[in-house]
């Protein structure tokens, strides 16, 4: 019983530190470098699943996108913890394992859930534009990922851990 309540509030709390932090990060990069504003951040994530409309549905779409982000970000916490359950050097080596992960979680983001949700809006007739690769971008989107998920995820898991 005690295994199964660490392994929930080791991801509970990972998934609001991790998301808290990757959100902030977000709107703050986002502000300074587009001045979009928090709403519009939050609504570019529940375009996911609403489309380019998701933008003039108001709050609706921004509440929806901030409740999304924290489950993508607690689903990347689950991820993590149950990984370090059968490998050892992801507690071990957890600064290491971190920049990894957060890596891994920019790469899986941007190459596949972006993707495959611009893949579902086309099957269902939504135009969307293409944008062309952006290194700045995502240099600047990948080292948010890394010190605001990727980084406390495994500081967490490894402290919740002990």
């Amino acid at each position: 019983m005690t295994q199964r309540s660490n392994a929930g509030r080791t991801i509970f709390w990972g998934g609001l530190i991790a998301g808290t932090l990757d959100i902030t990060g977000a709107c703050v990069v986002n502000g300074y470098r587009f001045g979009t504003t928090p709403l519009q951040v939050f609504q570019s994530v529940s375009s996911g699943l609403y489309g380019p409309s998701s933008s003039q549905l108001g709050w609706k779409t921004g509440i929806i996108g901030l409740i999304l982000h924290y489950f993508i970000a607690t689903s990347w916490v689950a991820i993590y913890y149950l990984a370090s359950r059968k490998i050892s050097f992801l507690i071990d080596q957890w600064i290491v394992s971190g920049v990894l992960y957060g890596i891994f979680v920019h790469f899986f983001m941007t190459q596949v859930v972006i993707r495959l949700a611009s893949i579902v809006r086309r099957q269902l007739g939504e135009i969307s534009v293409a944008r062309p690769f952006n290194l700045k971008g995502s240099l600047i989107g990948m080292t948010i990922i890394i010190f605001c998920i990727g980084l406390p995820i495994a500081f967490i898991v490894r402290k919740f851990s002990k």
